[in-house]
């Protein structure tokens, strides 16, 4: 992979255009948490067409950790409802590239890859309503600390459609007791970022048993007065493919997204209660 050109601190101020055309030629390949401020970021899972329908049946079934913003035709690298401008082979800061389940490489475009059957899904990020958390005066120590934000495999279990199915995958961020009524109306608003979190505290409930030890991104301090909040995480179809194990697959890596040309207020296409 070619070696990051544009550091992550050139591109917190920089408008979309900017943002992209450095992930587009290869000179950034970093975490695009707090960039492109207002447009949605998304998760990406690309799949041959035999398996297209069992996993978005999937998604449907699952629409808070896999919360579909949009879906390709076969062999299309543009998925309409993200903005023509979009490339999905290009756009990704970075990508996972995933034969029989197990992660083959990674590579900063699809260009070599690409074939005329794989169907995109776009799947909504939290690093969405990062920026309305971040508004309110809420830290976000991975973005403070320039780092990918922890997420961890539970044993919250998903629905299961076809060969796919898994635990639930989760993000983590520390956030001040007397703060975690306000996140959880903030983020209810951003039902394609995943909405309101789904565990507050101890992560042993959920399953994780070391918390300084995420399974993707790396480990943030929880301070005095704060608690661990976890949030459903778009890495969710990662865990499904591996257990699906199809011939090929591609998802973004983990907090490198593609941003889309639409808003973040975008609504999801299979709206879900968030009580």
């Amino acid at each position: 992979m070619q070696q990051d050109l544009t550091k992550f601190s050139e591109l917190a101020g920089a408008d979309l255009g900017q943002v992209r055309a450095a992930i587009r030629s290869g000179r950034y390949s970093g975490h695009t948490a707090g960039l492109a401020h207002g447009k949605l970021q998304c998760n990406l899972a690309i799949l041959p067409g035999e398996y297209a329908d069992a996993f978005h049946e999937f998604c449907r079934l699952n629409p808070k950790a896999c919360p579909l913003a949009g879906v390709s035709n076969p062999g299309e690298p543009v998925i309409v409802e993200l903005g023509a401008e979009v490339d999905i082979r290009t756009d990704a800061a970075r990508y996972n590239i995933y034969r029989h389940g197990k992660l083959d490489q990674q590579v900063s475009d699809l260009n070599a890859c690409w074939q005329d059957d794989l169907v995109s899904f776009a799947i909504g990020c939290s690093f969405t309503f990062e920026n309305a958390l971040r508004l309110a005066g809420i830290p976000m120590r991975h973005i403070d600390l320039d780092r990918t934000v922890p997420m961890y495999r539970t044993s919250i279990e998903t629905h299961q459609s076809g060969p796919f199915g898994g635990g639930m995958v989760v993000s983590m961020r520390p956030i001040a007791k007397e703060r975690i009524d306000e996140v959880y109306e903030i983020c209810r608003k951003y039902p394609l970022a995943h909405g309101a979190p789904v565990h507050v505290g101890d992560p042993a409930e959920i399953g994780i048993l070391t918390i300084d030890a995420p399974d993707w991104g790396n480990p943030v301090p929880i301070e005095n007065g704060e608690v661990p909040v976890f949030w459903a995480c778009g890495v969710t179809p990662q865990v499904a493919i591996m257990t699906a194990k199809p011939p090929l697959s591609i998802t973004h890596a983990p907090g490198a997204m593609l941003i889309a040309d639409v808003s973040e207020q975008t609504a999801p296409l299979y709206p879900y209660n968030d009580n």
